[in-house]
């Protein structure tokens, strides 16, 4: 498993699971948040470094104010529950996404969790929240600027990035049956392996998930050679 480092992940399909069901759609979300716990245990189980979760992206502020404000509570439940259980296995929480225009109260639960997992090593739980990829370049090139940087690099846009420090993604999944992007990730998936699963969020489960990394490991990546 040394060659699969990250794996991003679109949580897609908690609303549709709870209308099936006859449920709100903050019930799938609800369900969807104790998947996490599950798929974070399964990949710290398989050696993997790096888990980044698609949770709130730009555009979801498009969304009914009901359902904003549940996702924005999410996290205060979600760790709640587990935040004691993933410290105890080494498990590093880390953000990315622009933290400052979420509520208060959302972004004080997310330093919190991740000040006190700061100094574990044996996975990082990385939660994109109000991100999108075009708005991550847009404030990394405006940082650059601010900073006087008159020559670019590759490498020196990577540093200005809210992954930076963290490898590229090898495998991006994304559950719910749609297959797209989404403004996720644009930079760090140039040469990343994708599946495409129709199963939604709350029903992917670990044995799911090995699936997803079997399937990357039997491809074979050419990163543009032959």
């Amino acid at each position: 498993m040394s060659d699969l480092k990250h794996i991003a992940i679109i949580m897609d399909g908690n609303g549709r699971w709870a209308k099936k069901r006859d449920k709100d759609r903050k019930v799938g979300h609800y369900f969807g948040s104790e998947n996490v716990r599950e798929i974070a245990l399964a990949a710290l189980d398989m050696d993997v470094e790096v888990i980044t979760l698609y949770a709130f992206s730009t555009e979801n502020w498009k969304r009914p104010q009901k359902e904003i404000d549940y996702l924005m509570k999410l996290p205060a439940i979600f760790f709640e529950r587990f935040l004691k259980e993933l410290n105890e296995k080494g498990i590093r929480v880390c953000t990315i996404g622009d933290l400052s225009k979420i509520p208060d109260r959302t972004r004080k639960v997310m330093h919190n969790a991740v000040e006190k997992t700061k100094h574990n090593t044996k996975l990082t739980l990385n939660f994109a929240l109000n991100y999108g990829s075009r708005d991550e370049i847009v404030r990394a090139t405006q940082r650059m600027i601010d900073d006087g940087v008159t020559e670019v690099t590759e490498s020196l846009l990577t540093s200005y990035l809210d992954t930076a420090g963290l490898p590229d993604v090898d495998l991006l999944i994304r559950t719910g049956g749609d297959q797209r992007l989404s403004n996720y990730l644009l930079w760090q998936l140039a040469y990343s392996e994708l599946v495409f699963v129709d199963m939604e969020w709350p029903l992917f489960g670990p044995e799911a998930f090995i699936k997803c990394i079997d399937d990357y490991q039997s491809r074979q990546r050419r990163f543009g050679g032959l």
